[in-house]
């Protein structure tokens, strides 16, 4: 038995995961779709964890369409009784406009994500991973292992599923990354919602390791060390100090790293869209920063009550 658990919002009427869960190859009687609406996605999959009878639960974003063989792809995986997720990357659409299928080839390049790009791109061949790999909007999970940990940390949003994943792994659990189990999903549709994207992103990322630090996210803190690195930079420059030219160095090699970037991700997302997303290598370094750094300051605390009172399950099959 797999449920399929959707969050969406009051009244929202098009869920494209919706129409598209239904579309799946797997016997009816054994698939039960929730849609689970509110206004916190934690809470609301929380709500939806319990409410469903599927010994492996689906999680979809409102907007992701799952190839119709996901389920029997991913359910091989957990014929290995210590696998305890599963998961794929989310693909931009073929006929999504220019601009986002600009933002996804940034996003599916290593310079920008690290080893997290393989969640924009199908990298490799299927093997155990971490965390890094790993993205919500198309990932399964045993049920009972996500309810012995007691679900996702609502205090956190995003990064839930990541403090969650690591937690699987500390009590000996495996995580499957499978590239051919892909979901399709639009990325943002502008440069404004795609900064602030990368700016959650990195907030997100410092919350995660104030509540759960562990040493997978070090590689994260090189975006805020390099925002700080820019400011040193603008303040030896202001004060015209001779330390300034050999700063130039560090960023010569940048520079570099960011051309490098462009040349490998040529063969595979072609020239005009690599060269279009060579400035997003550098604002999302940006971004992710800031966030980082802000993040380190926020607030922790659950929602308040009356969110999780007001989510909605809805069953659809």
């Amino acid at each position: 038995m797999v449920t399929v658990i959707i969050p969406a919002r009051h009244g929202q009427q098009e869920i494209k995961a919706l129409e598209a869960a239904q579309k799946l190859d797997y016997p009816p009687e054994r698939l039960e779709i929730l849609v689970a609406r509110g206004r916190h996605p934690a809470v609301q999959r929380n709500r939806a964890i319990h409410a469903a009878k599927g010994d492996i639960v689906y999680f979809l974003d409102d907007d992701s369409v799952p190839a119709p063989d996901n389920l029997k792809r991913a359910l091989k995986h957990f014929q290995e009784p210590d696998v305890v997720m599963v998961g794929g990357p989310n693909l931009c659409p073929p006929e999504a406009p220019f601009l986002e299928q600009v933002f996804s080839a940034c996003m599916a390049s290593w310079l920008a994500f690290g080893p997290s790009c393989a969640r924009y791109d199908s990298v490799g061949n299927p093997r155990d991973t971490s965390e890094k790999e790993l993205i919500l909007c198309n990932q399964l999970a045993r049920r009972q292992a996500l309810l012995d940990l007691g679900g996702f940390d609502e205090a956190l949003y995003p990064n839930e599923e990541n403090a969650l994943m690591d937690e699987l792994q500390k009590r000996g659990g495996r995580l499957r990354y499978d590239p051919a189990l892909v979901v399709y999903r639009r990325p943002r549709q502008d440069l404004k919602s795609f900064w602030k994207m990368v700016m959650t992103y990195g907030r997100g990322r410092a919350e995660q390791f104030r509540r759960h630090p562990t040493y997978g996210s070090i590689l994260n803190m090189a975006p805020p060390f390099f925002v700080l690195y820019l400011v040193c930079m603008a303040i030896l420059a202001a004060a015209r100090h001779s330390w300034f030219k050999y700063g130039l160095i560090l960023l010569g090699l940048y520079c570099i790293a960011v051309v490098g970037q462009t040349l490998v991700s040529i063969p595979r997302k072609g020239i005009l869209r690599s060269i279009s997303a060579m400035p997003l290598l550098v604002l999302t370094h940006l971004g992710y920063g800031i966030g980082f750094l802000r993040g380190l300051f926020t607030r922790l605390e659950p929602p308040p009550p009356q969110i999780s009172e007001k989510v909605e399950l809805e069953k659809v099959r």
